[in-house]
């Protein structure tokens, strides 16, 4: 069963209308929108709008963001909030799991952990101080609850998230944070992730479908958007509007690019 329905944007002032996100076509135009109920992409030229319709809906949704607590907390979507509390939602089943992910605050959140484990691992070195004179076993009391923190972090996240490629990172991120039911909203993942990638994170999209999840996903990849019986929208026309998969400029290219690279690359020098 799907959580959320569908969108749409309530009706807003002429003030409101006349400063950001409002002022973005895509926004200021948007339609009710009907969301499938396992994937739904929006895809779009980069300054589109599909990033803050995206975080928009975020906020509408009360999504924790990754690194952060709560999307209404993260101090740069503060302009995006006018539009989350101007999105009217239609949930079939409420959901309160799941997450909102930028590429972008991956770095921070990788940054976290590393002081988080940092922090752990200087107080296990302060307990043999502080109770140099306690006995073995008090050492180890005092030691169990941040031993157990640590082999969590360890559990989820691997010793050392960093050691990692950025895009091996990335999909360990996913591995330990999908949980069944929850709506995932996510934008441009494919950003880090190689074709290999790519198709391990459809992998694992599929997987958390067959046990309630729904995704929402911003993306360029002619890869992701490939995803069997997704719904797309195109954020390049205003209103937006639902797209074939084949009919897209994303797939087209990528497609007679690798069919006849030469022909591209010929055009590239004349005009170069």
């Amino acid at each position: 069963m799907p959580h959320l329905r569908s969108i749409e944007l309530r009706p807003i002032s002429e003030k409101a209308r006349s400063r950001f996100p409002f002022t973005v076509p895509l926004i200021r135009d948007l339609p009710r929108i009907e969301l499938n109920p396992r994937v739904t992409f929006l895809v779009g030229e980069n300054g589109s709008g599909k990033s803050t319709l995206l975080e928009g809906l975020a906020l509408a949704a009360n999504l924790v963001t990754v690194g952060s607590d709560a999307a209404k907390n993260d101090q740069t979507l503060t302009a995006q909030g006018f539009l989350g509390r101007a999105l009217k939602l239609v949930w079939n089943v409420r959901a309160f799991r799941g997450f909102f992910l930028r590429a972008e605050d991956f770095f921070g959140f990788t940054k976290a952990l590393a002081v988080d484990r940092a922090e752990l691992l200087a107080r296990l070195e302060s307990i043999e101080i502080d109770f140099a004179d306690a006995s073995e076993k008090g050492r180890q009391l005092a030691r169990l609850p941040i031993q157990k923190a640590l082999a969590e972090m360890e559990r989820r996240y691997g010793i050392d998230l960093d050691a990692n490629s950025h895009g091996e990172s990335f999909l360990k991120l996913f591995q330990s944070r999908f949980v069944p039911g929850g709506l995932y909203i996510l934008d441009e993942p494919e950003a880090p992730l190689s074709p290999q990638s790519q198709l391990a994170l459809i992998s694992m999209i599929g997987e958390m479908i067959n046990q309630d999840a729904q995704f929402i996903i911003a993306t360029h990849s002619p890869i992701l958007l490939a995803f069997p019986n997704a719904t797309i929208y195109s954020c390049d026309t205003v209103p937006l509007s639902r797209v074939e998969y084949a009919s897209l400029d994303h797939v087209t290219i990528t497609r007679d690019f690798l069919n006849d690279p030469e022909r591209y690359l010929r055009l590239l020098r004349t005009s170069s």
